[in-house]
């Protein structure tokens, strides 16, 4: 998934680059705050969000979550990078879009994704026992019980 991840990262800066060249080259892209604001915020959701997926793959390995329930983190933290730039960008695609189509739901599903992610993430954090490095800096499995 990581992997994933890290060959899906340079479209975000194919994103700043779009983004870059409608300020400077097209005067129109000015004009339409609301589509300036949302793509601003698509692209910097994107950008962090993808970060913090990798954080997030990581650290599930080392919870006592089951591994359906790992399973379902190491994809609801990634669906929701992707969920909420779409949703700022695809709602208001036309130029002259004044309100946002209601593509822009799509944020919801992509916050309640990461919301429930992460808290399932942290919670099988804390209910891990024992570090998951050993001794010797090897990396441990940790059981599903959390021992």
């Amino acid at each position: 998934m990581a992997g994933i991840v890290l060959i899906v990262f340079p479209t975000v800066v194919f994103g700043g680059v779009s983004v870059l060249t409608l300020l400077v080259h097209d005067p129109t892209y000015a004009d339409n705050a609301l589509r300036q604001d949302l793509w601003r915020a698509g692209h910097a959701h994107a950008g962090v969000l993808l970060l913090l997926t990798l954080v997030v793959l990581r650290y599930v390995d080392e919870t006592g979550l089951s591994e359906g329930t790992r399973w379902y983190v190491r994809l609801a933290v990634p669906a929701a990078a992707v969920l909420l730039p779409i949703a700022f960008f695809l709602s208001v695609l036309s130029p002259d879009a004044t309100p946002p189509t209601p593509l822009v739901y799509l944020a919801y599903v992509g916050a309640a994704l990461l919301v429930t992610g992460l808290l399932i993430l942290g919670i099988g954090l804390l209910r891990a026992r024992g570090p998951a490095v050993d001794g010797g800096g090897e990396r441990r499995a940790v059981a599903a019980d959390g021992r």
